[in-house]
């Protein structure tokens, strides 16, 4: 899977599962405030990301990731270390 398609997999997703507008979803737009995310919203999109690309995160994971971005390569550096 490359890049892009997962890029498009996270953003749909997080438009289905957050309610959240496609177009706030920016690469450089901050995850958390974005999208309202509580501890409980943590719960439910590490549950989310590891259903759709089976790969697991945990609490350490999510240090340092605050834009979109962070996010992407976070997923895309899960998937690849899968393969």
């Amino acid at each position: 899977m490359d890049k892009a398609a997962i890029i498009e997999k996270i953003n749909d997703f997080l438009i289905d599962e957050f309610e959240v507008n496609g177009d706030d979803i920016q690469p450089d737009a901050n995850l958390k405030d974005t999208l309202g995310l509580d501890s409980l919203d943590y719960v439910d999109l590490v549950v989310t990301v590891e259903s759709n690309f089976g790969v697991k995160l945990g609490e350490a994971d999510f240090v340092g990731i605050a834009t979109f971005q962070n996010f992407y390569d976070l997923i895309e550096n899960k998937v690849k270390a899968k393969q």
